[in-house]
């Protein structure tokens, strides 16, 4: 069986790595800044192009290549109907959700800011929409509440490559079913950047202690200015502090031992930030 993937990033990495230990890998496509893939691509005689294979960028490098099954995981792109088509058999993605729950960029980091309790994977059929593909199989995983955008990814790493596995197996025994998504409960969130991580004090405490967990180290993280200074917080916990409700939220009521923030619904303690600004009861962060 020859295959194709598409990948990128440490999710598409670390997948890849255990595809090629067991199948004929015969070219991958990636972005420019995945140099762990390009490298392992190299390491192991890979053919890969990278960069955007629109506009049959891609299709021309790969056009001349038998492929089986074209495998995508956690591509950048979206691929359009000549690559769609290359392969023999079938051409998936592996999407981190619930279809059709969370089409669209970072499904994990939003199913965390939202509060659901359950996230997982989707290997569905592509075709030329976002993420709308007849689905072919899925793995539901646990959101815990102290869970962080980088805990849910590592549980997603370990199902990506027993997913894929599983479609391999269905393919190969003839038992591949595939079931239309519901587009009357589909939802769809968009790319996310380091610049719409600022928290609004005037979210109720809930949705700000998820805010900032579903963002934390190692991502970019939640953040809020003091006097043009910018403060990345990592970790939050509800307090049982008092305030009074007329006071502005945002405001700072304690800072020894630990900073404490005045929110619509009840005080927060900050635990873990990345720099330190000097502030003092009755400043305000916004």
């Amino acid at each position: 069986m020859k295959l194709g993937i598409l990948s990128s990033g440490n999710l598409g990495k670390d997948t890849l790595e255990k595809i090629i230990l067991n199948f004929n890998v015969v070219f991958v496509l990636t972005d420019s800044n995945s140099q762990d893939i390009l490298s392992l691509c190299e390491d192991n005689k890979i053919p890969y192009f990278k960069g955007n294979p629109r506009n049959s960028i891609g299709y021309n490098f790969i056009k001349k290549i038998e492929v089986d099954i074209i495998v995508s995981i956690n591509y950048l792109f979206l691929i359009e109907k000549d690559i769609i088509q290359h392969s023999k058999q079938l051409t998936f993605n592996v999407h981190g959700s619930l279809l059709p729950k969370y089409r669209g960029r970072t499904p994990h980091v939003w199913s965390i800011i939202n509060n659901e309790k359950e996230a997982g994977i989707t290997a569905h059929v592509i075709d030329e929409g976002c993420d709308t593909g007849d689905i072919i199989s899925q793995i539901k995983i646990p959101i815990n509440k102290i869970d962080t955008g980088a805990d849910v990814l590592n549980k997603y790493k370990l199902e990506y490559y027993n997913l894929i596995l599983g479609v391999f197996k269905k393919l190969n025994s003839g038992k591949l079913e595939l079931i239309k998504q519901d587009e009357k409960l589909a939802t769809y969130f968009g790319k996310r950047t380091p610049e719409d991580g600022r928290i609004n004090w005037n979210w109720q405490k809930e949705r700000i202690r998820n805010w900032v967990r579903a963002q934390s180290y190692p991502y970019p993280g939640a953040f809020s200015f003091f006097n043009n200074n910018k403060i990345i917080i990592d970790e939050i916990k509800f307090s049982s502090h008092g305030f009074n409700f007329k006071d502005e939220n945002g405001l700072i009521l304690k800072v020894n031992p630990s900073i404490i923030i005045k929110t619509v619904n009840g005080a927060l303690e900050l635990k873990k930030i990345r720099n330190n600004i000097e502030l003092s009861v009755g400043d305000k962060l916004n």
